[in-house]
């Protein structure tokens, strides 16, 4: 291997050496922090962009200030380099000593630096076991002359740590030489002594802020010693030698302790596991280490033969460490990566090292990727079902997922366990029975800060977000096992973000978006909608308020529901391109009327549920401009829920639904009026009576206009609801509609069950699910019949005896085609329309199918193919 620049990290030279692009190398060779940068650096460089057109401050005033508090030493003792290899270059010639004494094993440039100050250089040999500390003792032996010494604590590349009292008892005895500690991997070291505290006059520190705070490519370096010294290096050192961004960067470093912990507590973890995982491999051992590398000595064989087969067979970099002095070609060094790199490492060596032995089985993550989106309603959800059936046409096993959804649309899964409807659909595109292990968080919105959280389809009580935010450590535990439990069936899992993942207030509790990407090992889409505006600024947006490792998991971007020629386009995909290095992998046309259930109210509350148009006046579902048969009108509830219970009749080719908000909506008087279900019934009779709409329904029942109320649009039009536990309301008990002789009590037992029933008087076979916290039974001597039953013949829906005024707490209803056909034609016959003899089948599947055609043309599925791995 070429050794003209000898170094570990040279990412050009590496990937030509291996024929393979920078990006396919795993990179072994550089002591960076395994965490990445911290959170802030790119919104910080970002800050100080404006800041370029000025000089930089040739003192580095606020950082020297900063490294003064940080160091507990004055700030004249302290001095700013472009790296500490600039400071290191510089030290030899201010130090006064002509000759250099330098303990072995140490970095080469400690050799070069002197050397090329015209020292003449010495080494001090390792001990017997090159990972033990320099044996201060002999080293003091060894200086009779006076003599500068260098030596990094942690030593590198062993990794060990020199007692720094007993160095400072060294200095104060040797008081004509000069000391040079190498502070550069201390930030590794829990608990380290640093010497810039009770610091000897002869003694000089070299700090360093690229290692800890992942910012080599940026360059900074920081230098302690007697104000003397500092004077003398100045003198040395070029002006404007620390750029603009570099000094904010380290301001802002020297001041984040956190990151500095969350550091060492991970290097710790991941060090020892991949000591333990080099140990196992035979022919190998691993120098105990205290920094963020392991020095490792092969039994047999020459470590640059074996780093040339890891970079050219495997793509992975380490560094050979022939040239240190005092090691000869049996060792190399390796940093310690995050978990799967140290996988990879190990695996790699043990198939050079041991080939005849069988590979350690490894736990290989499903391939999966993540859809998140710019905002809210981007479209995930379609696209993620779009997905699953792409997959599982091309003969995979295909699991959807979403760690945690906020939804009023629930459903009841075979286990009687609640969860977003949103993965119900994604379940039906991969042909799997709805599972709560997909959706296993599920919040229920009932106040402006409050929800329902339900849990493995389990409610577990009604948070403030406070309190939930407490909770969510606990429910992520919840969450992966959940999605461990579903992958490993799986060939392929396919991820739903939750609105978006630039969310700055939510990111440091994050559970769904990129916490959950980077647990699953998935690449993520940026979906953004570009029919509502701004689609690139919103991507630009995210990009620029996302970590670099989150960066890093965002495989390139998705512009949905475009109307027109996407070569108009090419523009800004170039522009998106320059500015954040990733691509645009597909543009998702408009889908008009796509027929399937939408997540969220959004669509909706604007008069467009399943996709279709409505509104007022109704029209027809084909938007011919006809007017349909049979108008519905939806009552637009505050706290509305599972409003996709109105998807199917939506479908049908004579009617049309609409929503209704205010009793001015409903001067067009409707076939029939709908209250739906709600999470907050009490509120929403509240809300009902304030807007006047309750007098407004009243009146349509006393025209003779048919009123349905489903779930908790029946608790409404009851006499009574009595809410003594206080679940919703501080009332205990409110007044209904009255237009049923029925009394309902909310109880603190959640009803979740799917539900087989029939309609009594069509003689009509229903299925559904129940979610209500209510029981109802009717009072006692009132004429009310029993119009729906469960297989038990327990009652489940009410009507009046005239049948105009009826509901039941059965969700999906209106899903069984031949109810469905024979309640519409109930209406047209009240109407003197003539019934429709043909029933036409609610059946998501062809929608599917051609939801999955359009989206699998639009995106390049090569790319989609390659970011999982097949």
């Amino acid at each position: 291997m070429d050794n003209t620049f000898p170094h570990g990290g040279n990412l050009r030279a590496l990937a030509g050496a291996a024929n393979r692009g920078p990006g396919d190398i795993l990179d072994f060779s550089a002591n960076i922090n395994p965490l990445g940068p911290p959170p802030w650096l790119r919104t910080e460089l970002a800050a100080r962009a404006g800041d370029l057109v000025h000089y930089p401050d040739p003192d580095c005033a606020a950082l020297i200030k900063a490294a003064s508090g940080r160091y507990e030493t004055p700030p004249e003792t302290l001095l700013a380099g472009n790296g500490t290899s600039e400071l290191l270059f510089a030290l030899p010639g201010a130090a006064g000593p002509g000759r250099a004494l330098l303990p072995a094993p140490c970095y080469v440039d400690y050799e070069t630096a002197c050397a090329r100050s015209g020292l003449a250089v010495s080494f001090l040999p390792p001990a017997r076991e090159e990972g033990l500390p320099p044996d201060l003792k002999r080293l003091g032996q060894a200086l009779e002359e006076p003599a500068l010494v260098i030596l990094a604590s942690p030593n590198n590349p062993t990794g060990t740590v020199v007692p720094a009292e007993a160095l400072r008892e060294l200095a104060a005895a040797r008081p004509d030489s000069l000391f040079v500690v190498d502070e550069a991997f201390a930030d590794f070291v829990p608990n380290f002594d640093s010497l810039t505290r009770d610091r000897p006059e002869n003694v000089v520190v070299l700090l360093s802020l690229t290692k800890a705070f992942a910012i080599p490519g940026l360059r900074l370096g920081l230098v302690c010693a007697s104000p003397g010294v500092i004077q003398r290096l100045r003198r040395r050192i070029p002006p404007w030698s620390v750029n603009t961004l570099a000094q904010a960067v380290g301001v802002r470093a020297l001041a984040d302790a956190a990151h500095l912990d969350r550091t060492r507590a991970a290097v710790a973890s991941l060090r020892a596991g991949l000591a333990k995982a080099l140990n196992n491999i035979p022919g190998l051992t691993v120098t105990p280490s205290r920094a963020n590398y392991l020095l490792c000595r092969l039994e047999t064989g020459d470590a640059e033969d074996i780093a040339r087969r890891l970079l050219t067979e495997h793509g992975v970099a380490v560094r050979a460490c022939a040239n240190y002095q005092g090691l000869d070609n049996s060792r190399f060094r390796v940093a310690v990566r995050p978990e799967p790199e140290n996988i990879r490492l190990a695996a790699a060596l043990r198939r050079i090292l041991a080939p005849t032995l069988p590979p350690r089985p490894v736990r290989r993550k499903t391939p999966a990727l993540m859809v998140q989106g710019t905002s809210s309603n981007a479209g995930k959800s379609l696209l993620c079902a779009a997905l699953c059936r792409i997959l599982l046409r091309e003969g995979l096993r295909v699991a959807p997922f979403k760690s945690q959804n906020m939804s009023l649309n629930s459903f009841v899964d075979r286990r009687g366990r609640e969860m977003g409807r949103a993965q119900v659909l994604q379940a039906q595109a991969c042909r799997l029975a709805p599972d709560a292990r997909m959706n296993p968080i599920l919040l229920k919105p009932s106040s402006d800060t409050g929800s329902q959280v339900i849990v493995m389809g389990r409610p577990v009580g009604n948070m403030r977000v406070a309190e939930y935010v407490a909770y969510k450590p606990r429910a992520f535990d919840i969450a992966r096992k959940a999605y461990d439990d579903l992958a490993a069936q799986a060939d392929a899992m396919v991820i739903e973000g939750a609105g978006s993942p630039a969310e700055v207030n939510l990111k440091a509790h994050d559970i769904v978006n990129m916490a959950m990407a980077e647990y699953a090992g998935a690449r993520v889409l940026l979906v953004a909608d570009i029919d509502r505006g701004g689609a690139f600024a919103a991507l630009l947006g995210t990009m620029e308020c996302l970590t670099e490792r989150e960066r890093a998991l965002t495989a390139g971007y998705v512009l949905n529901r475009f109307r027109g020629d996407p070569s108009l386009l090419d523009d800004a995909f170039a522009f998106m391109r320059q500015a954040t290095n990733k691509e645009v992998l597909g543009v998702v046309p408009h889908i008009d009327n796509h027929g399937l259930p939408e997540e969220d109210s959004v669509s909706f509350k604007a008069g467009n549920p399943a996709g279709f148009p409505a509104g007022f006046p109704a029209h027809r579902p084909s938007g011919d401009g006809d007017q349909a048969d049979l108008d519905i009108a939806v009552v637009d509830l505050d706290h509305i829920s599972n409003f996709t219970d109105f998807d199917a009749p939506a479908a049908e080719p004579d009617t049309a639904v609409r929503t209704v908000r205010t009793a001015r909506d409903l001067e067009a008087v409707p076939d029939v009026l709908v209250l739906p279900g709600s999470k907050n019934t009490l509120a929403d009779l509240e809300a009902l009576r304030a807007k006047g709409l309750d007098k407004a329904i009243l009146a349509l029942a006393r025209q003779g206009v048919e009123i349905v109320g489903i779930c908790a649009g029946l608790q409404m039009l009851g006499r009574r609801i009595a809410d003594p536990h206080g679940l919703e309301s501080p009332h205990r008990a409110v007044d209904g509609l009255g237009l049923l002789p029925l009394a309902t009590e909310l109880a603190t037992q959640k009803t979740l069950a799917r539900t087989d029933a029939r309609h009594t008087t069509m003689d009509a076979a229903l299925s559904g699910y129940e979610i209500h916290h209510g029981k109802t039974e009717t009072l006692e001597g009132e004429d009310c019949r029993i119009e729906i039953v469960r297989a038990d013949n327990t009652p489940v829906g009410f009507a009046a005896r005239n049948g105009r005024v009826w509901g039941s707490y059965l969700h999906g209803l209106f899903d069984a085609d031949a109810f469905r056909r024979a309640w519409l034609n109930r209406l047209r016959r009240r109407k003197g329309l003539p019934p429709v003899d043909r029933t036409t089948p609610y059946d998501l599947e062809p929608a599917l199918d051609r939801l999955a055609d359009i989206v699998g043309q639009s995106l390049d599925m090569r790319k989609i193919h390659a970011l999982l791995g097949l």
